[in-house]
């Protein structure tokens, strides 16, 4: 039935239905937008934006999955959630954002507190706007608490073999290796997310002892206070991806 609702008078059934989902795409495209200017270099503004749109985009969805449990509106219930897709990647944005934020507010992670693996020719690409690479007593403090789980890596493997085990898993998970020093032990690398196209610095350090070597990583993010717990992934993801390849 057509809407005949005159100008002035309440929303008819038919406005009740498309409203919510021209929102639901204008928060899409709003979300967009934000990942654009993240990219741009503008990455506070582009996350404020991006928070905004998952947040009126999970508004968008809540209305529209109560609207389509209501007995006034059950014969359009397809054209309910039809029209709520849109709003599901900003809605997905935000689930995950609020489940980042139980993550302490650091960026710069290491598997061995005492002494950290150090950068040396990554420092040249961070500039002079990156966070600082230095690791206070606070941020180890936080680190301690919140991933008691991450560690040196010990293996039974030879110096040679640990090195060239190490460089072909930052390979394998996609990392861009920026520096080599077998001689040394280490691997510089940087690691750049996918939607945001945030760039991340790593360092792997390999070492030897009595029973055969040791690794360390360490993972930095270049901007904002909160990782999200994103750097901690990384190592976890490396350390998984090492042992699997190590057992094989």
């Amino acid at each position: 039935m057509r809407d005949t609702s005159s100008p002035g008078s309440s929303p008819g059934p038919s406005a009740w239905i498309h409203w919510p989902g021209y929102f639901a795409w204008f928060f899409l495209l709003m979300l967009a937008l934000s990942v654009l200017i993240v990219r741009s270099g503008n990455w506070q503004q582009g996350l404020l934006m991006c928070a905004i749109a998952g947040l009126l985009s999970a508004l968008v969805l809540a209305f529209m999955a109560v609207q389509s449990l209501l007995p006034r509106w059950r014969d359009e219930r397809r054209r309910i959630f039809k029209g709520a897709l849109p709003a599901l990647p900003g809605a997905a944005f935000l689930l995950l954002a609020m489940q980042g934020g139980a993550a302490p507010p650091i960026h710069n992670i290491s598997t061995d507190l005492q002494d950290p693996p150090a950068f040396t020719r990554i420092v040249e690409l961070r500039g002079d706007s990156s966070n600082p690479l230095a690791l206070t007593e606070e941020v180890i403090e936080q680190q301690r608490q919140a991933y008691p789980d991450l560690g040196t890596i010990e293996s039974p493997r030879s110096y040679a073999s640990s090195y060239n085990l190490a460089l072909t898993t930052a390979r394998e998970l996609g990392w861009e290796i920026v520096h080599e020093d077998p001689n040394g032990g280490f691997v510089e690398a940087v690691d750049t997310t996918p939607i945001m196209q945030f760039k991340d610095d790593v360092v792997i350090r390999v070492r030897t002892n009595a029973e055969g070597s040791l690794i360390d990583l360490r993972s930095v993010s270049r901007v904002g206070v909160s990782d999200l717990g994103a750097n901690a992934q990384r190592i976890r993801d490396f350390v998984s991806a090492f042992q699997a390849a190590a057992g094989s």
